[in-house]
Order: structure tokens, then C-alpha cells, then sequence
């Protein structure tokens, strides 16, 4: 098996000159520094340390855009993932974390060596829908004791003690904090009104900083907790460390690590296939999962949490003339020379500043309007959107994805079944209904014993069964079965298997039972299963008048042996 892996900035660097270069720095710096905010803030939401946070983005942004199947995605830690790692620390600390993580990316590599980067795109909208808004909600939830300035110890994991938790101490809100939280919110969203290049996250944290590094230190206000009070901010570039891995603790962290890599590999191929939009341009969506796998399996070594592709980021790198992996590659090399030179000013940055900043992540993950739309659809596709939204915010986002994607995959089945039918006909049948090319519309008379069943649709596990209760209820016995084929796309092992079943137990009632334009894939299946042995080649037929030709021997050989 050939293994695709063609990175971009392969093919980029072919033609690349200095105008493209300086575009590309430009857009490298601007979005370095959007990343600067949003990695410390999804470091600290995520359970770890805010330098943490950092260093994703930093080396997995690199390796991500270094070796990508897409020109212009961004990689580093994300809003989705803040649930679910949130989740591993609490239950098994940032070694098992680190572990799962390197699984994940081992998936990752896989998933992209067998070519699955296409078949992961078709996972259904309404399960992307609400995983996606039941993460947000998640976020905001964790959000509210820094919003708030609440003086709690610790924050339980579950959603619906988190907020039994804020109930009960909902007496120690700081308004100071409130304050800062609230203004910092109003600053993001009024940004883009006069400011297209600079994120309203940045002039939110600079702002902020600034006027409670004042509060603090001139005015004497207390109670505005910033970064320094509740962590130590190393500004230096880690150390590798290689966590011990063990089989106990693959076994044990396997389905999240499944959760890791499901989620990380569905949300870079949906930003890179938002960028292939705005770009024109096709991105190599298993190259892509082998990027996205190998910097999983490195990040963790340098302390680091899960990466994927970011959709606000790789957006902000288009806009900013980003369009080569060049620009992705500078905004890992910013990062790194501001967690050197200025990671120390971290410290002062507000709690609330970046609840704040967060909350407005979440709003814009939401994607109410979208899911408010979807509700408009059939009742199977909200069933799986709600389910899937309640499973992330009840309980986790593993659950909620291994039975959205149950449930959407069942309903998927239910509908391709009722799509398939079984007609029966016993008396005369149009010839163009049945003849291929035929533009007749003259009758074909069916002989006195001889009935054609034509199957519309694929005949799988979820058809077979009906057909054969649809075979067992047709009353009168017929001497010959003719089961028309030609509209039957494909078939598998269970309808292969209930077709021997039918040939077989026709055979004991002395039935002779004929099929009719088999195309050339349902024939291999047929033959790999023993059926055209089972029936003789003689009685599987290329078209209904050839199979009603043999069905009227077959008539005559009867009617001569029982004379």
C-alpha cells in the first residue's frame, strides 16, 4: 500500500518568491500574535499550566504547517479540546494526559496511512453540530468562577455539579472581577468595528492588564486575581521528557485517546476544507491527519496538550494574505520569541481578562443560529443533535461521540432501507420497466407459475430480511421465482446469505428459482459465496427475456416429467 504523503510546503516552495514571502510574514506575525491570548487561555481552562498552552502552539503549529496537507491551516491547542483534557488531568494528572495525547497521534498517523481523511468528512452535520455547541457550553461553564471572581478551591469536572458548586458560592462574586470580565467582553466585540487587523482578544488583555496593574499596585484594590497568583510562569523553552508508557495505562486511556484523535482529525479537515473555500485551493486531507498525528505524538514530549487545525486562526491567516504553509511556520517562530523575551509580563495578565476572552470563544463555537436551523429538520437528525449535545454537557464528549456516531449511523442505515423496495409482479409487467435499454412500453406476459420479484436498492443486512418475510407471504407457491437484480447497486455477505437461505429452502418446495440482471460486482459476491454453484450457471440470466425463456423450459421440463 503507497502511503500519501505529499506535504504542501513541498510543492509551495517551487514557486515561491519574495512578494509571497513578505505576504506571508505579515500574516505570520498578526497571527502569532492572535495565538498569544488564546493558547495561555486554553492552557489555563484545560487544567495545565499557561505556558503549557504556549508550547503547543508553538511546536505543534510548527510541525502542523512544516509538514501539512493544507497551505494555509494554523495548528496549536483549541476550544474543543478544553472539555476533554480538562477531564484526563483531573482523573489522571498530566502524565496521562501526555499518554493519551501520543495515542491519539499514533490514531492520527494511522487514520492518514489508510487513507480514512475522506471518509471522516462525512460524518453527519448534526452530530459536528452538537458536539460542537455542547463543547461551548462546556467552556462558558468553566468560566464562571474567573468571570466571576468566585473564591472556590476546587471546581468539580462534572457540568451539573459545577453549577450546584457556583450556587453555593454565589456570595463570594468579586465585582472587581465582574467588572473586569464584562469590559473585556465589550472590548472584544467592539474591536472589529474599527480594527480589522488586531484582535479584539489582544487590546482586551493588553487593556485590562494594564488598568488592574494599576488597580493593584497604585490604588491598593485586592481581589483581582491575575496569571502570577495561581501560577509560576517559566519563560524558557522546555525541556523533552518522555512519559512512561506502559500497556496498563494504554488500556486504560485508549477510548480517550479515540476521542482525542476523532475530534482533532474532524476539526482540522473541516478548517482545511473551509479554507480550500475562501482559497481555492484542495488540501491533501491525509497528508493533513499525518501532520496533525506526528505533532500529537511530539508535543506531549515537550509538555504540551492536544493540537489540531484551528478554524479562527488558519481564517486569520487567509485574511491577513497568508497563503503558503511559510506564514503558519513564522507564527510558530513569533510565539516562541514572545514566550522568551516578553513570557515573563504574562503574569500580570487578569483571570477574568481571560475568562472573558473565552466566553466569547464559546459564544462563537455555539453556533446557536445553526443548531436553532437544524431543529427544523427531520426527527431523526434532531434526535442525534440533541442526544449529542446532552451526552457532551451531561457527561463526556467521549460518550457523546461514540453514540452520536451510533445513532447517526443506524438512522443512516433505517433510511437506506426504506429507500430499497420489492416489487412483485404475477401477471403481465412493462417490458421497459424490466428490459435494459428498452424504450417499449408493450407488455411482457409472465407464463401461468412464474412470478418476478424485482428488488429496487441495495441489498444489505437492513433490506435482506424484508425481502425474505416479503418472499415467505406471497401466498400461492409459483413454480419459478425469477428475482430481478439489475437495480441492486450492491450486496453483502448477510444478503448473500439470505439469498442461499431462500435458494435452498425454494429447493426443498420444488420451486426453481432464476435471477436476473446481476451486474458484474453483485456477481462476484454471488459466486465468492457459492450461489451461481448453489443455482447453475444456466439459471443466473443476463436480462428478464432471457430469463423468461428459461423459465419456460423449465415449465416444460415439469410439465413432461409429471405426465
Amino acid at each position: 500500500m503507497k502511503i500519501q504523503f505529499q506535504p504542501k510546503l513541498l510543492s509551495t516552495l517551487k514557486t515561491y518568491n519574495k512578494e509571497q514571502f513578505y505576504a506571508d510574514l505579515m500574516s505570520g506575525v498578526i497571527v502569532g500574535i492572535v495565538a498569544l491570548p488564546l493558547a495561555i487561555a486554553f492552557g489555563i481552562a484545560s487544567g495545565v499550566t499557561p505556558e503549557k498552552g504556549l508550547f503547543t502552539a508553538i511546536i505543534a503549529g510548527f510541525i502542523i504547517s512544516f509538514l501539512g496537507g493544507s497551505k494555509v491551516q494554523i495548528g496549536g491547542p483549541t476550544g474543543a479540546f478544553i472539555v476533554i483534557i480538562y477531564g484526563i488531568v483531573q482523573e489522571f494528572g498530566v502524565a496521562g494526559l501526555a499518554i493519551a495525547t501520543m495515542i491519539a497521534g499514533v490514531m492520527l498517523i494511522a487514520m492518514g496511512i489508510f487513507k480514512l481523511g475522506s471518509i471522516i468528512k462525512f460524518i453527519p452535520f448534526p452530530v459536528v453540530v452538537g458536539f460542537t455547541s455542547g463543547i461551548a457550553l462546556t467552556i462558558f461553564a468553566t468560566q464562571v468562577k474567573d468571570l466571576f471572581g468566585m473564591h472556590i478551591a476546587k471546581v468539580p469536572a462534572d457540568f451539573i455539579h459545577k453549577w450546584i458548586t457556583y450556587g453555593q458560592f454565589i456570595n463570594t462574586i468579586n465585582p472587581w472581577a465582574v467588572g473586569v470580565g464584562i469590559l473585556s467582553i465589550i472590548i472584544i466585540a467592539i474591536t472589529p468595528k474599527f480594527s480589522k487587523k488586531i484582535p479584539g482578544s489582544l487590546i482586551a488583555i493588553i487593556v485590562l492588564t494594564v488598568i488592574v496593574y494599576f488597580l493593584r499596585n497604585k490604588f491598593g484594590i485586592q481581589g483581582i486575581e491575575t496569571i502570577g497568583d495561581r501560577f509560576t510562569i517559566d519563560p524558557s523553552l522546555p525541556t523533552p521528557v518522555a512519559p512512561e508508557i506502559n500497556f496498563a495505562a494504554i488500556k486504560t486511556l485508549l477510548p480517550t485517546a479515540f476521542t482525542i484523535a476523532m475530534l482533532g482529525a474532524i476539526e482540522s479537515l473541516l478548517s482545511a476544507t473551509v479554507a480550500d473555500g475562501v482559497i481555492g485551493d484542495k488540501h491533501d486531507s491525509n497528508t493533513e491527519l499525518i501532520a496533525q498525528g506526528i505533532a500529537n505524538m511530539v508535543v506531549p514530549i515537550f509538555g504540551g496538550i492536544p493540537a489540531t487545525g484551528a478554524i479562527a486562526r488558519t481564517m486569520t491567516n487567509i485574511n491577513n494574505g497568508g497563503r503558503t504553509p511559510i506564514a503558519g511556520i513564522i507564527h510558530a517562530i513569533v510565539l516562541a520569541l514572545i514566550l522568551l523575551f516578553l513570557g515573563g509580563l504574562t503574569k500580570h495578565i487578569p483571570m477574568a481578562c481571560l475568562a472573558g476572552v473565552l466566553v466569547v470563544v464559546s459564544y462563537n463555537m455555539s453556533e446557536w443560529r445553526t443548531f436553532k436551523a437544524l431543529m427544523k429538520n427531520p426527527k431523526s437528525d434532531v434526535a442525534v443533535l440533541l442526544t449529542t449535545f446532552a451526552l457532551t454537557v451531561i457527561f463526556d464528549l467521549t460518550i457523546a461521540i461514540e453514540i452520536g456516531l451510533l445513532l447517526a449511523v443506524l438512522l443512516f442505515i433505517r433510511r437506506i432501507s426504506e429507500t430499497s423496495s420489492i416489487s412483485i409482479f404475477k401477471e403481465d409487467v412493462d417490458e421497459a420497466e424490466y428490459v435494459e435499454g428498452s424504450t417499449d412500453t408493450e407488455k411482457l406476459h409472465l407464463p401461468t407459475g412464474v412470478e418476478v420479484y424485482e428488488i429496487e436498492g441495495p441489498f444489505f443486512f437492513g433490506v435482506a430480511n424484508k425481502f425474505e418475510e416479503t418472499m415467505k407471504v406471497i401466498g400461492d407457491r409459483p413454480k419459478v421465482q425469477i428475482i430481478r437484480m439489475r437495480k441492486v447497486p450492491f450486496i453483502d455477505s448477510t444478503g448473500a446469505h439470505n439469498l442461499q437461505n431462500l435458494i435452498r429452502s425454494a429447493q426443498k418446495e420444488k420451486i426453481q428459482i432464476l435471477l436476473s440482471g446481476v451486474n458484474e460486482k453483485v456477481h462476484a459476491v454471488l459466486n465468492q459465496n457459492g450461489i451461481e454453484e448453489l443455482l447453475g450457471s444456466t439459471n443466473v440470466c443476463s436480462n428478464i427475456n432471457e430469463a423468461l425463456a428459461r423459465a419456460e423450459e423449465l415449465l416444460k421440463e415439469k410439465s413432461k416429467h409429471n405426465s
